[in-house]
């Protein structure tokens, strides 16, 4: 669990959450999720940077640790973006829609487009993985 390997992976993987983050969700979403928005005021104008560093590194050890586990040793891209896709179906799709049916946060057409963000995020979060673990794995 705190392998090298793990660790790196955690830290590529936490980066590209808050970066990845900042380009799909901050750059690309914002303006099309904010026609869906159902509650004005719910989005902070500026994050707490600290906080939000802080979850992304936790972000990329749980996936990474998860990740590692799934993969059983065979760190191809396409396993990687296999376990990214599903883990985006989950939260971003399932999640999504749980959250659609109970609060006032997106409308349904929004929960579908963030869904596809968090599934891309994801994706790409999980080729990121299996590339460090593909390359620091057999190190070990």
């Amino acid at each position: 669990m705190f392998s090298k390997t793990n660790l790196i992976s955690t830290l590529v993987t936490g980066i590209w959450g808050f970066f990845g983050g900042w380009i799909l969700w901050g750059m690309i979403g914002d303006p099309i999720l904010k026609d869906h928005a159902i509650t004005s005021g719910l989005m902070k104008e500026m994050p707490d940077m600290a906080i939000l560093a802080i979850g992304c590194l936790i972000v990329g050890f749980a996936f990474s640790t998860l990740y590692s586990k799934w993969a059983r040793g065979t760190h191809g891209v396409s396993h990687g973006v296999q376990f990214g896709i599903w883990l985006g179906v989950l939260i971003g799709l399932g999640s999504g829609l749980i959250d659609h049916s109970t609060a006032n946060i997106l409308d349904l057409t929004g929960t579908i487009i963030n869904a596809v963000i968090y599934i891309v995020h994801f994706g790409i979060m999980g080729i990121l993985a299996s590339l460090v673990y593909g390359k620091f794995s057999s190190a070990e």
